[in-house]
């Protein structure tokens, strides 16, 4: 047994890496991977040095999904609401975060890389959601409509069956390909992409997003304006076509 279920290292250029850690189970969400990991999101959210997180995982396996013996063991039926570490949802985060997915993203394992804002994918990692195979549900997937077609989520749904890498990244599920070699690079690159932007347009770039597929036109216009405010009043707003015109690179502080 690995000594921590879930290993977090704080970079020094403000990402922070999270890597589920128990590949002899596939990195499934047993009680101690779900509490490391509910750890983690809070330890990145409370870290004002921290921009942007990268979730990953160990071994040849993303995230295999719930604990089914877990489930057997309990009788569970309706999982409480707080169970899983679901980013944005059953966790306050306000700070970007990105998927990256080295192998078996199953069930649970798709519903957490779905949760986060990217995806960056294994070119050998598959996909899906199984849970009308072992007679479960997966509610949390109703999001997936603004991510993907209708017809393509109906038959993942409905059937089951895994998709690859590269269908995954057909269908809008997944940003971008990476060699195995190359994940986690490639997904640290986007990473610092996204911090190189002001931390406070990074916000509420991210917010219009959401609220864009959560309302409809008019009201996202004006929640989006709304969300922006803040950002268009700070310090950086100034900073950046002053950098600009100065011809260097602007020295953000999120105020």
């Amino acid at each position: 047994m690995f000594e921590e279920p879930v290993l977090f290292d704080a970079r020094p250029d403000g990402i922070a890496v999270i890597t589920l850690n128990r590949p002899d189970t596939r990195n499934c969400l047993a009680r101690d991977v779900r509490a490391g990991l509910f750890d983690a999101w809070a330890r990145f959210e409370d870290d004002p040095a921290l921009r942007v997180a990268v979730l990953t995982g160990t071994g040849q396996a993303f995230c295999a999904g719930g604990d089914l013996k877990e489930m057997v063991e309990t009788g569970m039926s309706v999982p409480p609401r707080d169970m899983f570490p679901v980013p944005y949802d059953t966790v306050a985060l306000s700070k970007p975060t990105i998927a990256a997915v080295n192998g078996v993203a199953f069930a649970g394992g798709w519903m957490i890389a779905q949760a986060c804002d990217l995806c960056v994918a294994s070119t050998t990692a598959s996909f899906a959601i199984t849970e009308v195979k072992v007679g479960r549900s997966s509610p949390w997937a109703a999001p997936l409509i603004h991510m993907i077609p209708q017809r393509i989520m109906m038959e993942i749904l409905l059937t089951g069956k895994p998709i690859d890498a590269r269908r995954a990244y057909e269908i809008g599920l997944v940003n971008r390909l990476a060699e195995p070699e190359d994940l986690l690079p490639a997904a640290l690159d986007l990473a610092r992409e996204v911090s190189a932007g002001a931390p406070l347009s990074v916000r509420a770039a991210r917010e219009t997003v959401m609220l864009a597929t959560e309302m409809g036109r008019s009201a996202a216009l004006q929640a989006a304006r709304h969300a922006s405010t803040h950002c268009y009043r700070s310090s950086d707003a100034q900073e950046g076509p002053l950098a600009f015109a100065d011809k260097r690179a602007p020295r953000w502080t999120g105020t």
